[in-house]
């Protein structure tokens, strides 16, 4: 049956022609001929240069702000580190005393011995101003406000940090089981709702006045329950792709839980895990600001941001010595809105969906 009309002999005899073609048998050896046997293709692959933090970097380099706050944070926390090593750096504890002139209380004219020489006396260099010798000033009994200042901030820093990891790490364990083990979801659904009812900042504050202050007492209060909101989050991620097409795939192949969780569910997790814990850092010297400011926090002879808050606080009505608050507030300052900066950014660079071309 014809479905159009030919135009010309030309185009009558090519559409025989095909239709020869087609109705004719082919024997095997007109259609396939044998291939040379190459011991070295069976090493070829497909290759790609893709790599998957290599494109995360380069998401992350276009944002320069985050880039900007990522340089800034890197020389806080280098110097933080390396201060104590400097040649000529005050420590933080020590009282440090100065000479002073005596001036008469009525004309507050220096006084003078009998061979016309001022008096001197040596006193303790309190509420000294930001100057040559002391860069951000004196505190109230004479201490060196900028070696208290970078003292504090690896004390906080390093409460961030442990805090941050511990956070991270049973987090995405209880996490992780909490959503794929079903079996396991009421225990961690139960345990969630204890832990969750109780108020964060009472049970550090309660943990706090229990326990003998310190920095590990301050840790284990914010450990305790700082990985619920951690725990939660990535629960619920989970369920959303624990029963996706290539989790069952691997399921029907015999992969084991383990397996699956390493390899195809965390890798997912990634921009998730590193925005919590970039986050995590300022909110836990956030934490540790708020628990010295009560006064159940670190003692104060131990320099950290918050005990240098509380602090400057209680002598911010005097104009002359606001210094004392303001140099320990930049610094707090720059940490946690470098860390809030660095970890959105890096977390929507690490986003496999913003992978996609």
């Amino acid at each position: 049956m014809a479905f159009f009309r030919m135009k010309d002999n030309k185009t009558a005899a090519l559409a025989s022609s095909l239709e020869e073609r087609v109705q004719r048998q082919y024997t095997p050896e007109e259609l396939f001929d044998f291939a040379p046997y190459d011991p070295n293709a069976g090493e070829r692959g497909g290759y790609s240069n893709y790599s998957y933090w290599r494109s995360t970097l380069r998401a992350f380099r276009k944002n320069r702000t985050a880039v900007f706050f990522l340089l800034l944070i890197v020389a806080t926390l280098l110097f933080t580190f390396l201060e104590p090593f400097l040649p000529y750096e005050p420590e933080a504890n020590t009282i440090y005393w100065m000479e002073k002139a005596e001036v008469d209380m009525w004309t507050l004219e220096p006084l003078l011995d009998e061979a016309g020489n001022p008096i001197v006396k040596t006193v303790r260099a309190v509420n000294e101003k930001p100057a040559d010798r002391f860069w951000f000033g004196t505190n109230s009994i004479g201490q060196d406000l900028w070696s208290q200042i970078w003292s504090g901030t690896r004390t906080s820093l390093g409460i961030g940090f442990a805090v941050a990891c511990i956070d991270a790490l049973l987090g995405i364990l209880i996490g992780v089981l909490w959503g794929y083990v079903r079996k396991l979801d009421f225990l961690f659904t139960e345990l969630y709702n204890v832990f969750d009812n109780v108020p964060q900042t009472l049970l550090v504050i309660i943990i706090s006045y229990i326990l003998r202050p310190g920095v590990g007492t301050m840790i284990f209060a914010m450990c305790l329950t700082s990985w619920l909101q951690t725990a939660r989050f990535v629960r619920n991620q989970v369920v959303i792709i624990r029963d996706r097409d290539y989790n069952l795939a691997s399921r029907c192949l015999g992969s084991s839980s383990w397996r699956i969780i390493t390899r195809n569910l965390l890798p997912y997790l990634v921009s998730i895990i590193t925005m919590r814990m970039a986050l995590a850092i300022p909110a836990a010297i956030g934490n540790e600001v708020f628990i010295n400011y009560i006064g159940l926090g670190v003692p104060p002879e131990t320099p950290t941001l918050g005990n240098l808050v509380e602090a400057g606080r209680k002598v911010m009505m005097e104009p002359a010595l606001r210094y004392q608050l303001f140099f320990p507030v930049i610094i707090l300052s720059i940490v946690t809105i470098s860390f809030y900066i660095i970890g959105n950014a890096f977390a929507d660079a690490a986003d496999p969906k913003n992978h996609v071309n």
